[in-house]
């Protein structure tokens, strides 16, 4: 009894971090309303995001990186977003928040490559 409770407990102990590996590897994808001049990389919602043409994406996310807050930062940075995607899609009226935070056209300084 002892041995199938331990079995037990270590299965569900793989399925948990298995189901968390899963969770931080789905990426960010963010569709941006007008393209950036040049790649652009950033860190927001505890992510990298790298910005190229009009898309950024974070390859590492978080739970955190899927939040309006998160699309807040991107706003600030390379202005407004069209689409935010991932494990969890923005509805219009959070895209309407996030977008309260664009950037004017060079309002900020970024490290670019």
């Amino acid at each position: 009894m002892k041995l199938q409770t331990l079995a037990a407990a270590c299965a569900a102990f793989a399925a948990l971090a298995v189901g968390s590996t899963a969770f931080a590897a789905e990426p960010v994808t963010i569709k941006l309303q007008a393209p950036v001049a040049a790649k652009t990389k950033f860190i927001a919602g505890g992510a990298m995001f790298v910005c190229e043409a009009d898309a950024c994406v974070a390859g590492a996310a978080t739970p955190q990186t899927f939040a309006v807050s998160t699309c807040r930062t991107v706003a600030e940075k390379v202005g407004a977003v069209a689409a935010f995607s991932g494990r969890r899609a923005l509805d219009p009226a959070q895209l309407a928040d996030c977008n309260h935070a664009a950037a004017a056209p060079g309002a900020t300084q970024l490290a670019k490559q």
